[in-house]
């Protein structure tokens, strides 16, 4: 066994293309480390719906060269199956490591296979490569990036020519082509052929980013801006200037592109600590709000001056940023369908159907809210929000942004805040609160023993609450395709159980709805959805063996 192992780590070893990975592997190999090998070879990085993702490593379970040269080549032949032979593949990368050589090596097999590949300039946010798809009239995108991931990891996210990530059945045909490639060698590489694009497709986003706007529409609300150390920063101070809101105050030590996320644990807004920078420098600015993208700036986050909280700013949830967004839109009066994702805020629903706009469901992830038909606006609770569908087919951290500015700026002319709006939709609507029990594991079958229990020996009651109805979405429903999730009604909560698609987490979904007589109720309605949302989380951790 060990000597398989260190053989099958040889064969690898002379087919790798980066020094880098070969000396690691190489050493490995010198030292007898047969523990790490065989974590690195206990199977393949699985390709699926999120594309590829994972630690940065020699090896076929971690990210490298050689992994992303097959999935290039696997990609290239389902293109070709599909009759895109000499189609247009857009690539773009974010500020990781190895991000660019990625990339570099994705347009070097398009180019080789008969397909025509444009780079993007430099590492610039995924809305950015979602737009150029559809601007330039391409077949597939493809965007190296990891995300908010830990900065040793990195990604590989896929796209069709309809600018939308790819759902089942074409994720498991461009795994399968992957799995077909033969040798490296056989992969043709060739040094150059492919174009890398000017500035210009980037005005052209910049310029789109208007169109979220409503015209004449207030512009005063001051903001802090954090790109959490990764692309954003440039292209948010461009579209803010070309808005003209204020030029935000910027978080000096996470301004700029730094792979190694120095400044934070997780290069995540919602991660604990990860907003402590930009709270210290509001707290000298004294702006209107704060704004942060993740650190390919497809998410974006935003926290509010709050007095009755500790340091004076909180953080909103991304189902109250996705509420907030929602009602501005309906103030301006846009028609179309709202759409979220099952693990978001219910209160979505409400919002449109009050105004007499299509709802929809979707599974989670914006590979499905894109899809769906008439979309006019989408969220899901990870602070993902699709505000111009016909522009960008995904979430986008940027235009986001500006209409969230736009909206505190509307507020800020009536002497009023976001909170200030929250409050409202509560009293139309009951206060909707959401929470999240997350458990990060360093061992999956931790994962699959809690979704296990839970299916064997499922909740009658959390929180005191009684379980009215337990779903096992695997089976799929009426209006859902299967996945692996579980989804609990109680009376007057809801909770949703999934294993995470993109790390190592088990994620539950919390929302308890408490009605509101009055103004004067909000404060005792608060109360009692924490303690309703703390109840549940403690039940439910005790339940699934967490």
């Amino acid at each position: 066994m060990q000597h398989d192992l260190i053989a099958q780590a040889r064969t690898w070893l002379a087919e790798d293309p980066d020094p880098e990975t070969r000396d690691e592997l190489g050493a490995l190999i010198e030292a007898g480390d047969t523990d790490e090998l065989a974590a690195r070879f206990a199977g393949t990085l699985q390709f699926g719906t999120a594309g590829l993702r994972g630690e940065l490593g020699a090896g076929p379970m971690r990210m490298n060269r050689s992994v992303v040269i097959r999935a290039a080549a696997g990609l290239a032949a389902y293109l070709k199956a599909q009759g895109q032979d000499g189609g247009l593949v857009v690539i773009g990368y974010d500020a990781r490591y190895k991000s660019e050589d990625f990339a570099r090596d994705t347009a070097a097999v398009m180019t080789g296979a008969g397909l025509r590949a444009a780079v993007l300039p430099r590492p610039l946010p995924t809305p950015v490569l979602a737009y150029a798809i559809r601007h330039l009239g391409a077949v597939a995108g493809v965007e190296v990036t990891a995300s908010h991931n830990p900065p040793r990891d990195n990604g590989y996210k896929v796209y069709l020519g309809d600018g939308s990530q790819i759902v089942p059945p074409a994720d498991g045909e461009i795994a399968a082509a992957i799995a077909a490639v033969g040798p490296l060698a056989d992969v043709v590489r060739p040094e150059d052929g492919w174009e890398t694009l000017g500035e210009e497709v980037l005005a052209a986003y910049l310029a789109r980013t208007d169109a979220v706007l409503a015209p004449g529409s207030p512009r005063t609300a001051r903001t802090v801006y954090t790109a959490m150390h990764g692309v954003g920063t440039s292209v948010l101070t461009a579209a803010f200037e070309r808005a003209g809101f204020p030029a935000p105050v910027l978080v000096t030590e996470q301004a700029e592109p730094d792979p190694a996320f120095p400044t934070v644990a997780f290069p995540n807004p919602e991660e604990p600590g990860a907003m402590d920078l930009a709270f210290a420098t509001a707290r000298r600015a004294a702006p209107d709000l704060i704004i942060a993208n993740d650190p390919d700036a497809d998410r974006c986050a935003v926290a509010v001056p709050d007095t009755s909280v500790e340091g004076g700013w909180r953080m909103l949830r991304g189902d109250e940023v996705g509420a907030l967004l929602a009602a501005h839109l309906v103030e301006r009066g846009v028609s179309g369908v709202f759409a979220e994702s099952i693990v978001s805020s219910s209160l979505l629903g409400r919002i449109a159907e009050k105004a007499g706009l299509g709802y929809e469901e979707t599974l989670t992830g914006f590979k499905w809210i894109a899809r769906v038909d008439g979309l006019r606006y989408g969220y899901e609770e990870a602070l993902g929000y699709c505000v111009d569908p016909e522009g960008v087919r995904d979430k986008d951290g940027i235009t986001a942004a500006l209409l969230v500015v736009e909206l505190a700026s509307v507020l800020k002319e009536q002497g009023r805040t976001l909170l200030d709006l929250l409050d409202d939709l509560a009293l139309a609507h009951g206060l909707h609160a959401t929470d999240q029990l997350s458990v990060r594991v360093e061992d999956l079958t931790v994962i699959a023993d809690a979704m296990a229990r839970l299916r064997e020996q499922p909740p009658t009651s959390l929180a005191g609450l009684a379980v009215t109805s337990a779903e096992d979405l695997s089976q799929g429903t009426a209006s859902l395709p299967p996945t692996d999730g579980l989804r609990y009604q109680l009376e007057g909560a809801r909770v949703i159980v999934r294993p995470s698609g993109t790390e190592p987490k088990l994620k539950c979904y919390l929302e308890v709805v408490v009605p509101v007589a009055d103004a004067a109720s909000l404060p005792a309605a608060r109360a009692r959805g924490a303690e309703l949302l703390a109840g549940i989380k403690r039940d439910l951790a005790a339940a699934a063996g967490i």
